[in-house]
């Protein structure tokens, strides 16, 4: 399968309508997403985004594409990035409430500004 690199911009706008309902957008109907929220259009990636999609079902590539990326490893054990997120947290909260009690002991230092 060749791949190509296209602006992601087409590629939303494209969802975008066939999640409204069309299942075959045009070049037309991309240019006119883009045109409406003042985005500047390349005619030739839109139209090489459009005859890589002729044809093709929009949801069975999204099933492909996800397919293909639950196979890449991750680096990250099963639930990895929920957990590590989840003592980052906590180390961060530990640390903060040290800090603030060592600045506490030393405001006071044994004795009052006036005393």
């Amino acid at each position: 399968m060749k791949t190509t690199i296209l602006s992601v911009k087409y590629l939303a706008a494209y969802l975008l309508l066939v999640n409204a309902g069309n299942a075959t957008p045009s070049a037309a109907d991309v240019k006119a997403v883009l045109s409406a929220a003042d985005i500047e259009i390349e005619d030739d990636k839109l139209e090489k985004l459009i005859s890589e999609l002729e044809g093709k079902n929009v949801e069975e590539l999204i099933a492909e594409g996800n397919e293909k990326l639950s196979s890449v490893p991750t680096g990250a054990p099963a639930g990895g990035a929920a957990s590590t997120g989840a003592a980052a947290g906590e180390a961060a909260a530990e640390e903060e409430a040290a800090e603030e009690e060592k600045e506490e002991s030393d405001e006071d230092m044994g004795f009052g500004l006036f005393d």
